[in-house]
């Protein structure tokens, strides 16, 4: 296990210090397997054959600076400055949803952390219910079936058609500082349980969850 958050164990923080390099680090949050690189580009993926790092766009880390540890999705013993949070400051899917709980409170409730060992992203409420209705609202009705536990928003795959995107549901836009929005396309969103059942990969994490997002 790599730990790469604020803290002073973490691998970025151990690097810069060993070697006088600067505390960078990327990730591909691939939906199988992942590629991390340590300190500045290039970030060459085998997969594209160039410095990927040519078209990233970028956001800020947010601060929260307030111990959150008796919140459902939160975890014991981890301090609140060494997580990765974002700042979202909306989501949309065609339209643009509720904006409350987006931002990250005094008592530290609230924002969107990403966190790469949860496996799915998991969402307070309100936020969740929000987002399965607008997405829901994009596909024909038809298309809904039972869930599989834990998932609650789940289809039939034979009406989704596919691309070089994955399944073509409706894109997820988390909107970021300086007008940057993070684009989730169906590669990403949607889970394969069956042969003729996709899955979104979003858990409800309950009224009372601390951390209003959690990016898994």
């Amino acid at each position: 296990m790599a730990g790469l958050g604020r803290s002073k164990v973490s691998m970025p923080s151990l690097f810069s210090f060993a070697l006088s390099f600067p505390r960078k680090f990327a990730v591909c949050l691939g939906s199988s397997n992942g590629v991390r690189f340590f300190v500045d580009g290039p970030y060459n993926f085998l997969a594209f054959n160039t410095d990927i790092s040519k078209s990233l766009v970028y956001t800020p880390l947010v601060l929260n600076l307030v111990s959150t540890r008796s919140g459902r999705v939160s975890f014991e013993g981890d301090p609140p400055f060494s997580r990765l949070f974002i700042g979202v400051t909306s989501i949309s899917i065609n339209e643009a949803l509720n904006k409350t709980l987006l931002s990250i409170d005094k008592q530290g409730h609230g924002g969107t952390m990403i966190n790469t060992i949860v496996p799915y992203t998991v969402m307070q409420t309100s936020i969740y219910k929000a987002v399965v209705r607008a997405f829901t609202k994009e596909l024909p009705k038809a298309l809904r079936v039972r869930p599989v536990t834990p998932i609650g928003a789940c289809f039939n795959s034979k009406g989704i058609g596919t691309s070089r995107l994955g399944p073509g549901v409706p894109i997820i836009d988390l909107h970021l500082p300086n007008k940057v929005a993070w684009r989730i396309f169906g590669f990403n969103s949607m889970v394969k349980v069956k042969d003729d059942m996709l899955c979104l990969g979003f858990l409800d994490g309950g009224f009372e969850a601390t951390t209003s997002i959690m990016i898994g």
